[in-house]
């Protein structure tokens, strides 16, 4: 039998200069076959989420990480036992045993698994091991003491997957659930074997613990759980979230798109200086357009909302005051005039804040416009937002107003020279032709960098976009 050789995938830099990124989701598991180009798993760099293919053909044999661990680029993140032998590694591993680096940080308990399997290793999910200690797993703390035949590094890993010091006894079937419910459990002192799952597979999730917690406070002496939370419970009202009454902080890491996120906005806050000015504008006659278009053939299957003019009418005062389109060069003392709009929209999403940006949205018509704009909205959505779909932008809008809000003072995107907050549409007393009638009304705020915008520009600027909510025909006559 031809002998399989091993390569190893490493952690590539997905964007440009990243040095990090945390694997999301492994979508193969050892044992498995892949193929030259198939997705193995996510990943989340500082600037957005990216899928890696496998650049070979081969079976898994191994996983170095756990799904939420942060790995450098340029780390070797799994290997694939390739060539002719390469289907036949899984049975060997079956006899000499050597679990996936996955393992050694599962994202769930172990199942049970028949030690008795000479026809091959059965594949398991990323981070699910066996209860008995069949397989070995690479250890990341001191050795324990072994257990039965098994290595030192088996007993070890299946110590800190227990999380209560040594394993337990294989005769114990280990409930399954996610590190972050792991550590729930135990900060809430919830013993898992006690808890009924209700996750797919069996799996233990948050709520099942959480109800588990709100079971052992009922009167009956039954439901109270063998361990108590560590420190003593505040008094608070029954009606109180369950985490308030057991937890008094949770810890939440910084990493991927939030740190990048947090890194940029304090990078800009302390490098550009902010102003900010605040319009309030009658928009009655921009929604009675959106809802006009809504019916025209030209917007059949687009997205049309307030956002859609909003943008239109930032473009064109963009136009009429275009030095307001630049930013700042430090190193060499310059202010870089683009003469192209790279319209950046923030957008809050799972992972964090990201400000993917229409690319030329200045040479858009407006129905291209929002064939532009529902395409970034709905991938932001679904976490597949580029890092090239979110760099070189020129100016930005964020759109605080779908949170209810009626304003603020937007940080602005690192390197823009201006952003504009769109606050909450709302039917307000307003004096149109000289009588106080209801109309739609919102503010608008524009932070720039005064460096390069002085109150002048910045105040063209807003007032254009105001005067064009006002009176969208102006997209007209001003285009």
């Amino acid at each position: 039998m031809t002998e399989a050789s091993v390569r190893e995938f490493k952690m590539p830099d997905v964007g440009e200069g990243l040095t990090e990124a945390e694997i999301l989701k492994w979508y193969v598991q050892p044992g498995d076959t892949v193929t030259d180009g198939q997705v193995v798993c996510e990943v989340e760099t500082a600037k957005a989420a990216v899928e890696l293919p496998i650049p070979y053909d081969g079976v898994v044999r191994e996983l170095h990480f756990p799904e939420g661990t942060t790995v450098d680029v340029g780390t070797s993140i799994i290997a694939v036992a390739v060539g002719d032998g390469a289907a036949a590694e899984p049975v060997r591993e079956a006899e000499a045993p050597a679990a996936p680096e996955a393992g050694a940080a599962p994202e769930a308990g172990a199942a049970p698994e028949a030690e008795a399997a000479p026809e091959g290793r059965q594949p398991v999910l990323v981070g699910y091991g066996v209860a008995t200690s069949s397989t070995r797993r690479r250890p990341r703390k001191g050795p324990q003491a072994p257990a039965q035949a098994a290595p030192p590094a088996a007993a070890a890993i299946q110590a800190e997957m227990n999380g209560h010091g040594p394993a337990a006894p294989v005769t114990r079937e280990r409930p399954l659930a996610k590190p972050p419910v792991r550590k729930l459990a135990k900060d809430l002192g919830v013993d898992l074997a006690t808890v009924t799952p209700t996750g797919p597979d069996g799996i233990i999730t948050r709520e099942d613990v959480h109800a588990a917690v709100t079971a052992a406070q009922a009167p009956e002496p039954s439901a109270a759980p063998a361990a108590q939370a560590p420190a003593p419970a505040p008094a608070a009202p029954s009606s109180a979230p369950v985490s308030y009454d057991t937890a008094r902080e949770t810890r939440v890491p910084v990493k991927g798109v939030r740190k990048a996120t947090a890194a940029a906005m304090v990078g800009s806050a302390f490098t550009a200086p902010h102003v900010t000015e605040f319009v309030t504008v009658d928009v009655t006659r921009t929604m009675k357009l959106v809802e006009e278009l809504k019916q025209d053939k030209e917007f059949a299957g687009l997205r049309v909302n307030p956002l859609l003019l909003i943008a239109k009418a930032l473009l064109v005062a963009i136009r009429r005051n275009p030095d307001i389109n630049a930013s700042w060069d430090e190193a060499a003392q310059e202010i870089v005039v683009k003469h192209y709009v790279n319209l950046g929209i923030a957008a809050a999403t799972p992972r964090g804040l990201i400000v993917p940006n229409i690319k030329d949205a200045h040479a858009k018509t407006l129905p291209q416009l929002a064939e532009s704009l529902g395409e970034l909205v709905s991938t932001a959505r679904e976490g597949k937002t580029s890092p090239a779909a979110m760099q070189g932008g020129t100016v930005t809008i964020t759109n605080v107003g779908v949170f209810g809000v009626d304003t603020g003072t937007p940080i602005l995107n690192q390197g823009e020279s201006a952003i504009l907050a769109v606050g909450a549409i709302k039917l307000q007393p307003w004096v149109h032709k000289g009588k106080v009638k209801p109309r739609q009304v919102t503010t608008l705020a524009l932070s720039f960098d005064h460096r390069l915008v002085d109150g002048e520009l910045g105040s063209k600027v807003l007032a254009d976009v105001a005067a064009i909510l006002e009176q969208p025909k102006r997209l007209l006559t001003w285009a």
